[in-house]
Protein backbone atom coordinates (compact mmCIF):
# COMPACT_ATOMS: atom_id res chain seq x y z
CA UNK A 1 0.00 0.00 0.00
CA UNK A 2 1.65 3.42 -0.98
CA UNK A 3 2.70 5.93 1.80
CA UNK A 4 1.96 9.31 1.58
CA UNK A 5 5.06 10.01 1.45
CA UNK A 6 5.42 7.79 -1.95
CA UNK A 7 2.45 9.77 -3.33
CA UNK A 8 4.81 12.79 -3.11
CA UNK A 9 7.90 11.47 -5.05
CA UNK A 10 9.54 13.97 -6.52
CA UNK A 11 10.21 13.70 -9.96
CA UNK A 12 13.86 12.21 -11.10
CA UNK A 13 16.63 13.22 -12.94
CA UNK A 14 19.48 10.94 -14.16
CA UNK A 15 22.01 12.21 -14.85
CA UNK A 16 25.79 11.29 -17.13
CA UNK A 17 28.71 13.90 -16.00
CA UNK A 18 31.92 13.31 -14.74
CA UNK A 19 33.16 13.83 -10.96
CA UNK A 20 34.76 17.00 -10.38
CA UNK A 21 36.65 16.69 -6.70
CA UNK A 22 36.50 20.62 -5.96
CA UNK A 23 32.15 20.24 -6.07
CA UNK A 24 31.80 23.35 -8.60
CA UNK A 25 30.96 20.96 -11.33
CA UNK A 26 30.04 17.94 -13.42
CA UNK A 27 27.74 15.69 -10.59
CA UNK A 28 27.82 17.95 -7.40
CA UNK A 29 26.70 20.82 -9.83
CA UNK A 30 24.03 19.02 -11.59
CA UNK A 31 23.11 17.47 -7.57
CA UNK A 32 22.90 21.16 -6.06
CA UNK A 33 21.22 22.00 -9.03
CA UNK A 34 18.45 19.18 -9.21
CA UNK A 35 17.78 19.06 -5.75
CA UNK A 36 17.17 23.33 -5.76
CA UNK A 37 14.36 22.71 -8.35
CA UNK A 38 12.57 19.95 -5.86
CA UNK A 39 13.83 16.89 -7.65
CA UNK A 40 15.85 14.19 -7.30
CA UNK A 41 18.90 13.46 -8.81
CA UNK A 42 20.40 10.20 -9.75
CA UNK A 43 23.74 10.26 -10.95
CA UNK A 44 26.38 7.45 -13.28
CA UNK A 45 30.23 8.47 -13.06
CA UNK A 46 31.29 8.96 -16.77
CA UNK A 47 35.01 9.94 -16.02
CA UNK A 48 36.85 10.51 -13.12
CA UNK A 49 39.22 14.02 -13.18
CA UNK A 50 42.05 15.63 -11.71
CA UNK A 51 41.61 19.01 -11.61
CA UNK A 52 41.28 21.70 -9.53
CA UNK A 53 39.03 25.57 -9.52
CA UNK A 54 42.11 26.39 -12.24
CA UNK A 55 41.96 24.11 -14.76
CA UNK A 56 41.73 19.70 -15.89
CA UNK A 57 44.70 18.18 -15.66
CA UNK A 58 43.73 14.53 -16.47
CA UNK A 59 40.64 12.72 -17.29
CA UNK A 60 39.57 9.12 -17.09
CA UNK A 61 36.73 7.61 -18.46
CA UNK A 62 34.80 5.13 -17.18
CA UNK A 63 34.46 1.59 -18.51
CA UNK A 64 31.64 1.62 -20.98
CA UNK A 65 30.01 -1.57 -19.61
CA UNK A 66 29.99 -0.07 -15.86
CA UNK A 67 27.99 2.91 -17.59
CA UNK A 68 25.55 0.82 -19.12
CA UNK A 69 25.30 -1.50 -16.07
CA UNK A 70 24.98 1.66 -13.55
CA UNK A 71 22.47 3.66 -15.79
CA UNK A 72 20.44 0.37 -16.11
CA UNK A 73 19.69 -0.59 -12.72
CA UNK A 74 18.92 2.47 -11.80
CA UNK A 75 15.98 2.41 -14.96
CA UNK A 76 14.59 -0.87 -13.86
CA UNK A 77 14.11 0.50 -10.39
CA UNK A 78 13.30 4.18 -10.41
CA UNK A 79 10.96 6.12 -12.79
CA UNK A 80 13.46 8.53 -14.62
CA UNK A 81 11.60 11.75 -15.62
CA UNK A 82 14.42 13.75 -17.73
CA UNK A 83 18.03 12.55 -18.44
CA UNK A 84 21.39 15.41 -18.05
CA UNK A 85 24.28 14.47 -20.28
CA UNK A 86 27.48 16.45 -19.37
CA UNK A 87 31.20 15.46 -19.75
CA UNK A 88 31.33 11.89 -21.68
CA UNK A 89 35.10 11.53 -22.59
CA UNK A 90 35.64 8.73 -24.52
CA UNK A 91 33.71 7.31 -27.79
CA UNK A 92 32.92 4.17 -25.98
CA UNK A 93 31.18 6.20 -23.47
CA UNK A 94 29.01 8.00 -25.89
CA UNK A 95 28.28 4.83 -27.50
CA UNK A 96 26.97 3.51 -23.92
CA UNK A 97 24.80 6.63 -23.39
CA UNK A 98 23.48 5.99 -26.75
CA UNK A 99 22.62 2.31 -26.14
CA UNK A 100 20.64 3.49 -22.91
CA UNK A 101 19.02 6.91 -24.24
CA UNK A 102 17.49 4.97 -27.27
CA UNK A 103 15.18 2.77 -25.22
CA UNK A 104 14.06 5.76 -23.71
CA UNK A 105 12.83 8.20 -26.65
CA UNK A 106 9.84 9.49 -24.90
CA UNK A 107 11.87 11.11 -22.51
CA UNK A 108 13.88 14.55 -22.50
CA UNK A 109 17.57 14.76 -22.99
CA UNK A 110 18.74 17.85 -21.48
CA UNK A 111 22.97 17.50 -23.15
CA UNK A 112 25.71 19.77 -22.29
CA UNK A 113 28.21 19.12 -24.70
CA UNK A 114 31.43 19.52 -22.48
CA UNK A 115 34.53 19.50 -24.79
CA UNK A 116 36.65 21.91 -22.54
CA UNK A 117 37.22 23.21 -19.49
CA UNK A 118 37.08 26.78 -18.69
CA UNK A 119 40.70 27.48 -18.90
CA UNK A 120 40.70 25.87 -22.79
CA UNK A 121 41.90 22.47 -21.82
CA UNK A 122 40.36 19.95 -24.36
CA UNK A 123 38.24 17.29 -22.89
CA UNK A 124 37.20 15.50 -26.38
CA UNK A 125 38.76 14.42 -29.59
CA UNK A 126 37.76 14.31 -32.90
CA UNK A 127 36.11 10.75 -32.46
CA UNK A 128 34.31 11.77 -29.81
CA UNK A 129 32.87 15.01 -31.58
CA UNK A 130 31.66 13.31 -34.21
CA UNK A 131 30.47 9.96 -32.25
CA UNK A 132 28.32 12.86 -30.14
CA UNK A 133 26.92 14.26 -33.72
CA UNK A 134 26.03 10.91 -35.27
CA UNK A 135 24.36 9.38 -31.87
CA UNK A 136 23.96 11.88 -29.34
CA UNK A 137 22.56 15.02 -31.17
CA UNK A 138 19.42 12.88 -32.72
CA UNK A 139 18.08 12.42 -29.53
CA UNK A 140 18.69 15.32 -27.67
CA UNK A 141 15.28 17.57 -27.11
CA UNK A 142 17.30 20.46 -25.77
CA UNK A 143 21.26 21.41 -26.29
CA UNK A 144 22.79 23.95 -24.37
CA UNK A 145 26.04 24.72 -25.75
CA UNK A 146 28.32 28.15 -25.92
CA UNK A 147 29.21 29.31 -28.75
CA UNK A 148 32.92 27.76 -28.56
CA UNK A 149 31.69 24.33 -28.21
CA UNK A 150 28.68 24.77 -30.46
CA UNK A 151 31.78 25.96 -33.30
CA UNK A 152 33.55 22.49 -32.65
CA UNK A 153 30.18 20.54 -33.44
CA UNK A 154 29.15 22.55 -36.32
CA UNK A 155 33.07 23.60 -37.52
CA UNK A 156 31.19 25.03 -41.05
CA UNK A 157 29.16 27.67 -40.01
CA UNK A 158 30.26 30.77 -39.68
CA UNK A 159 27.77 32.72 -37.73
CA UNK A 160 25.95 31.89 -34.45
CA UNK A 161 22.99 31.55 -36.12
CA UNK A 162 24.29 29.26 -38.44
CA UNK A 163 26.26 27.16 -36.47
CA UNK A 164 22.49 26.52 -34.24
CA UNK A 165 20.75 25.38 -37.75
CA UNK A 166 23.40 23.04 -38.02
CA UNK A 167 22.97 21.58 -34.80
CA UNK A 168 19.37 21.27 -35.50
CA UNK A 169 20.25 19.64 -39.17
CA UNK A 170 21.93 16.90 -36.73
CA UNK A 171 18.95 16.22 -35.18
CA UNK A 172 18.99 18.39 -31.86
CA UNK A 173 14.80 19.79 -31.49
CA UNK A 174 15.99 23.07 -29.61
CA UNK A 175 19.37 24.53 -28.94
CA UNK A 176 20.24 27.20 -26.20
CA UNK A 177 23.47 28.84 -27.37
CA UNK A 178 24.81 30.60 -24.65
CA UNK A 179 27.16 34.18 -25.10
CA UNK A 180 28.88 33.83 -22.14
CA UNK A 181 32.16 33.73 -24.29
CA UNK A 182 31.16 36.44 -26.57
CA UNK A 183 32.37 39.94 -26.58
CA UNK A 184 29.24 41.66 -25.96
CA UNK A 185 28.04 44.14 -22.75
CA UNK A 186 25.23 41.67 -22.04
CA UNK A 187 25.27 38.42 -21.93
CA UNK A 188 23.23 37.13 -24.99
CA UNK A 189 21.93 33.78 -24.94
CA UNK A 190 19.44 32.58 -27.72
CA UNK A 191 17.19 29.27 -28.04
CA UNK A 192 16.39 28.09 -31.82
CA UNK A 193 13.82 25.79 -32.77
CA UNK A 194 12.75 24.38 -36.11
CA UNK A 195 15.75 26.42 -37.79
CA UNK A 196 14.53 29.99 -36.12
CA UNK A 197 15.36 31.35 -33.45
CA UNK A 198 12.22 31.57 -30.94
CA UNK A 199 13.20 33.58 -27.84
CA UNK A 200 16.35 35.61 -26.78
CA UNK A 201 17.70 36.94 -23.07
CA UNK A 202 20.12 39.31 -21.98
CA UNK A 203 21.69 38.82 -18.33
CA UNK A 204 24.31 41.16 -17.09
CA UNK A 205 27.51 40.06 -17.62
CA UNK A 206 29.27 39.55 -14.24
CA UNK A 207 33.14 40.50 -13.89
CA UNK A 208 34.04 37.26 -12.50
CA UNK A 209 35.22 33.75 -14.48
CA UNK A 210 33.10 30.28 -13.04
CA UNK A 211 33.52 26.93 -12.57
CA UNK A 212 30.18 25.15 -13.25
CA UNK A 213 28.17 27.90 -14.92
CA UNK A 214 27.15 25.29 -18.23
CA UNK A 215 26.56 22.09 -15.71
CA UNK A 216 24.30 24.08 -13.64
CA UNK A 217 21.98 25.79 -16.90
CA UNK A 218 21.93 22.31 -17.94
CA UNK A 219 20.99 20.60 -14.91
CA UNK A 220 18.52 23.13 -14.06
CA UNK A 221 17.23 23.38 -17.35
CA UNK A 222 16.25 19.28 -16.86
CA UNK A 223 15.08 19.38 -13.62
CA UNK A 224 12.50 21.65 -14.51
CA UNK A 225 11.35 19.81 -17.69
CA UNK A 226 10.95 16.85 -15.57
CA UNK A 227 8.75 18.74 -13.39
CA UNK A 228 6.29 19.05 -16.85
CA UNK A 229 7.61 22.49 -18.48
CA UNK A 230 8.16 22.77 -22.09
CA UNK A 231 11.58 23.56 -23.36
CA UNK A 232 10.50 27.62 -24.01
CA UNK A 233 9.48 28.21 -20.18
CA UNK A 234 12.30 25.66 -18.64
CA UNK A 235 15.10 27.66 -20.78
CA UNK A 236 13.71 30.86 -18.95
CA UNK A 237 13.48 29.79 -15.41
CA UNK A 238 17.03 27.69 -15.90
CA UNK A 239 19.05 30.67 -17.25
CA UNK A 240 17.38 33.15 -14.09
CA UNK A 241 18.59 30.44 -11.19
CA UNK A 242 21.83 29.81 -13.05
CA UNK A 243 22.47 33.81 -12.89
CA UNK A 244 21.58 34.08 -9.61
CA UNK A 245 23.72 31.15 -8.38
CA UNK A 246 26.82 33.14 -10.01
CA UNK A 247 25.99 36.45 -8.65
CA UNK A 248 26.46 34.69 -5.45
CA UNK A 249 28.98 32.85 -6.26
CA UNK A 250 31.74 32.20 -3.39
CA UNK A 251 35.58 32.22 -3.71
CA UNK A 252 36.37 28.04 -2.44
CA UNK A 253 39.94 28.09 -4.10
CA UNK A 254 42.87 30.03 -5.77
CA UNK A 255 40.92 29.88 -9.27
CA UNK A 256 37.67 30.11 -10.63
CA UNK A 257 34.97 31.04 -8.26
CA UNK A 258 31.86 28.23 -7.50
CA UNK A 259 28.64 29.01 -8.20
CA UNK A 260 26.36 29.19 -5.11
CA UNK A 261 23.39 26.95 -6.52
CA UNK A 262 22.02 27.18 -2.53
CA UNK A 263 21.75 30.39 -2.14
CA UNK A 264 18.07 30.10 -2.35
CA UNK A 265 18.63 28.30 1.22
CA UNK A 266 20.47 31.66 2.32
CA UNK A 267 18.52 34.11 1.63
CA UNK A 268 15.72 31.76 3.90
Amino acid sequence: MNTENEKKSPPVVLCFSGHDATGGAGIAADIEAIASQGCHPCTVVTCLTVQDSIDVYSLVPIDGDIVIQSARAVLEDIPVAAFKLGLLGSVEIVEAVHSILYDYQDTPVIFDPVLASGAGSKLANSEVIDAIRTLLLPITNVLTPNVPEAAALVPQADTTAAMASGLMDYGCDHVLLTGTHSDTQQVVNRLFHNHREIDSYEWPRLPQVFHGSGCTLAATLSALMALGLDPLSAAREAQNFTWQSLKHARRVGMGQLMPNRLFWADQE
